[in-house]
């Protein structure tokens, strides 16, 4: 494929020099095999009328157009391959006119490209002392954390990133520049947000509520840090059960329980405790003065008034904290401070390939069913073994309750599904490639916990419920998650026509979605790959044919 005349950025066909570099995603070492992210030609926009010129020209040669602002997708979504072509908005709009504060009526707002990540986000929010909620992944951006809703350590006190945007501005389908708004196309906003990422348009910019720190003086946060030990997990999550569990819980509290296997990049998480733990934990240093973590678990909990006469339970915190490490103490902060707290600053968990699972439940027996002691018998099964090459970074989080903003933000607008969730359950397995039989333990690891967590009997949910920001390909292996995906018609493929039901709440929703796509997508230009919801037209693409036997 030729470069495309008139594109003042800079283009990479494939072959060239620094084509390999920039086709690398966050899923490139997982899924070598599959050659999904392979684009024929990979564009860096200077600006909207380049982003303009390749939709035409896509439209004219008959590719698709796949898009990407970080590229973190868990399974390569955000690339696509050839002959089609990626547009890469990662460095685009970074201009002094891309991110602004403002205020109407008395509330405050900010108008930020997709191009920011969310670190670089974060940190200009704290300037302003104003925050939002947001995920936790520091070099996440912007573009694909607002479609996908951008859970995070706030869910339940604020909801979702998505839940403050009120307008949009993109590039459709014939290169037109459009701001959508719930009042000017509701059926468009609602889409976008929680949709179908990416399969609707090239979003540009977008318009976001923010809260000030002003308004919620006296919020608290804690960080602790313990040694691993399933009976201190346990406990830890025994604590999140009785959260999820009870669905009057206040709406002021969040909670979550990490666990990491050794040789973790602990400091990016804590680089607060460097000097304790070396003043305390010499043997953790190496000759060249660099640690090795050993087996950790982290958990982040936060409380904040949302009302004036809101008290905080300091029992609920004391709890969490018995047996922690350092004792570190609940600290009194503004909430801008808090949410940067929050983010983790290395931008890869392990330096290995993975296989990821994310579910989330609407259980209120998870108490009754133990699932907190059978969910801790799992992480020791990877955890435990020292020499495996198999190494966990589990979050569980607690979202739901009828006090959760999360649940009660659900008729905002937006798409976003499952919320009625209680608990949100990420398990990632990374594994070391170079030694043989590691990914085949952690494929059974996982295939264990999809056929005991997940189904009629399951532990964790009495249903499959994924997410499209953490959305997985499941093995050929037999499970429940296996054996729904066959009679589907998915096979636990890269398909999200054949498997919608996993993220989708029922089928009146889903064809909703496939309506909007077919007038936002008639040819075809943003279907790149499978995962995308799929439309009313037929595809005059061949693209998908491919993607499938490329499976």
């Amino acid at each position: 494929m030729a470069t495309v005349n008139g594109i003042a950025g800079v283009q990479y066909p494939r072959g060239s020099q620094e084509y390999e570099r920039r086709k690398y995603q966050y899923a490139t070492s997982s899924y070598v095999t599959e050659r999904r992210m392979e684009p024929q030609l990979i564009i860096a926009p200077l600006n909207k009328n380049d982003i303009a010129l390749a939709l035409k020209y896509a439209k004219s040669q008959r590719v698709a157009v796949a898009i990407r602002t970080g590229g973190h997708q868990y399974s390569g979504a955000s690339s696509t391959s050839a002959p089609n072509i990626q547009l890469d908005l990662k460095r685009t709009f970074r201009g002094d006119d891309d991110r602004r504060i403002f205020e109407v009526d008395g509330r405050a707002f900010v108008r930020t490209s997709v191009s920011w990540s969310l670190g670089a986000f974060n940190e200009y929010l704290k300037e302003h002392r104003v925050f939002v909620p947001h995920g936790q992944c520091v070099n996440v951006h912007l573009g694909g954390h607002v479609q996908t809703g951008g859970y995070g350590q706030l869910g339940r006190s604020f909801g979702l990133f998505g839940d403050h945007v009120v307008s949009l501005e993109l590039v459709d389908h014939e290169g037109n520049f459009k701001t959508v708004t719930r009042e000017s196309d509701g059926e468009v906003f609602y889409a976008l947000l929680g949709g179908s990422p990416g399969n609707l348009g090239v979003i540009t910019h977008f318009t976001i509520a923010v809260h000030r720190d002003s308004d919620y003086q006296g919020s608290r946060g804690l960080k602790s840090l313990y040694w691993y030990d399933p009976k201190t997990l346990k406990r830890l999550l025994d604590i999140l059960v009785e959260m999820s569990d009870e669905e009057n819980f206040p709406g002021n509290y969040d909670y979550c329980v990490s666990v990491l296997s050794s040789s973790n990049k602990l400091l990016d998480w804590f680089p607060e405790i460097d000097g304790k733990m070396r003043e305390e934990h010499p043997e953790l240093y190496g000759d060249d003065d660099l640690p090795f973590w050993p087996r950790m678990i982290v958990v982040y909990a936060q409380w904040v008034p949302l009302d004036k006469n809101n008290v905080c339970d300091m029992g609920w915190f004391d709890r969490i904290r018995e047996g922690s490490l350092f004792r570190l103490q609940v600290k009194e902060k503004s909430m801008s401070e808090l949410t940067g707290q929050w983010v983790f600053r290395n931008v890869r968990e392990f330096d290995h390939p993975y296989i990821k699972r994310t579910y989330s439940t609407n259980s209120r027996t998870l108490g009754a069913d133990g699932w907190a002691s059978w969910i801790t018998g799992r992480i020791d099964k990877i955890v435990k073994p020292e020499r495996n090459r198999c190494f966990i970074s589990a979050q569980l989080q607690c979202f739901g309750g009828k006090n959760s903003r999360f649940y009660t933000n659900k008729d905002n607008g937006t798409c976003y599904s499952w919320r009625d969730s209680s608990v949100v359950c990420t398990l990632d397995c990374f594994y070391d490639d170079g030694i043989t039989g590691t990914k085949e333990t952690a494929e059974e690891w996982h295939r264990v916990n999809d056929a005991e967590g997940v189904g009629p009997n399951g532990k964790f949910s009495k249903e499959d419920r994924r997410l499209l920001w953490g959305n997985f390909l499941v093995s050929s292996l037999f499970s429940w998650a296996s054996l729904t995906d066959l009679f589907s018609g998915s096979h636990g493929s890269f398909d999200l026509d054949a498997s919608w039901s996993h993220y989708y709440e029922d089928r009146a929703k889903y064809d909703r979605l496939r309506k909007t796509r077919s007038l936002a997508d008639p040819d075809g230009v943003f279907t790149p790959n499978t995962f995308c919801v799929g439309r009313d037209i037929q595809d005059t693409l061949s693209l998908r044919l491919t993607a499938a036997k490329l499976e």
